[in-house]
């Protein structure tokens, strides 16, 4: 029996048209009114999407890829794992040294030089979508400015229109951390800023979406066979095979696909989220 459904925003209930369809919503409702908690699972930051969540009346909310974890009926803070300065510092300066983008996120507000990649395409969704409360502050140097004002780091992306993959063995080499590379290329594109590129998604040692719906689980008192996860994206992956019912919507990509023990006929803008649901739980 399923008790609790934890679902990723973008690409699995969000589609590139920036809504959610009807049969979407009808299936998030449904959920619950059958007393099953709906969790939104993102890698974006709870001041991003939190009237989003409260729109959708989700129970809880795993943020930053799980690097924060909230009870959204009362808005307590159950987990949170941030950045440490000396982390922040070390990738900044290899990211430097090779003219790379780079941006990050605090409890409210993005920092970064300049509008370019995710940063831009979060912007863009801020007030088309999410109307979140974020902030996005622009500064001439990041490394100085958070030395400056010992700022508290949930996550730290580094962006680049050719591949990362070098830099990312460098990271993996040096330091402990979560490192995800994202491919946004050819049927991967970022059709919200119509733009081609890559980038390494940063945060604290074993930050994950699986270990925080596990720390999710343990405080409901859930086992993992009790729990529904559904992604589309490769920071849904250990989430997926590693919780009762794993699906992947049609639009994943296929490594996401391979784990999963459904893919949906339908992709996000056909409602692949509601098929699934439908498909596993009765209503």
């Amino acid at each position: 029996m399923i008790r609790l459904v934890a679902s990723d925003i973008d690409g699995t209930i969000i589609g590139e048209n920036n809504k959610i369809t009807s049969q979407n919503l009808k299936a998030i409702n449904d959920i619950r009114q059958s007393n099953i908690d709906f969790t939104i699972c993102t890698g974006k930051p709870y001041s991003m999407v939190k009237n989003f969540c409260e729109n959708l009346h989700a129970s809880y909310g795993i943020f930053g890829n799980g690097n924060q974890i909230i009870d959204l009926k009362t808005g307590k803070e159950i987990y949170r794992k941030t950045l440490s300065q000396e982390e922040m510092n070390a990738c900044i300066s290899l990211a430097k040294k090779e003219n790379l983008h780079i941006h990050l996120y605090t409890d409210n507000e993005v920092i970064t030089p300049e509008l370019r990649y995710m940063d831009l395409r979060n912007f863009i969704l801020k007030d088309s979508l999410f109307h979140s409360d974020l902030k996005f502050k622009i500064v001439p140097d990041i490394q100085e400015y958070i030395n400056q004002n010992q700022l508290t780091v949930f996550k730290l992306i580094i962006s680049s229109s050719s591949s990362l993959l070098n830099l990312q063995d460098e990271l993996n080499q040096k330091m402990n951390l979560t490192i995800y590379r994202i491919n946004k290329s050819h049927e991967y594109k970022d059709k919200i800023i119509n733009k081609e590129y890559e980038y390494l998604d940063i945060t604290p040692n074993k930050t994950n979406k699986s270990e925080a719906l596990e720390t999710l689980s343990k405080y409901l008192n859930l086992s993992s066979s009790e729990v529904m996860a559904i992604g589309d994206n490769l920071n849904d992956i250990d989430m997926i095979q590693n919780f009762g019912v794993g699906v992947a919507v049609a639009n994943a990509y296929d490594a996401v696909k391979q784990v999963a023990n459904y893919t949906t006929t339908n992709s996000v803008d056909d409602s692949g989220f509601a098929e699934a649901v439908y498909k596993y739980i009765s209503f």
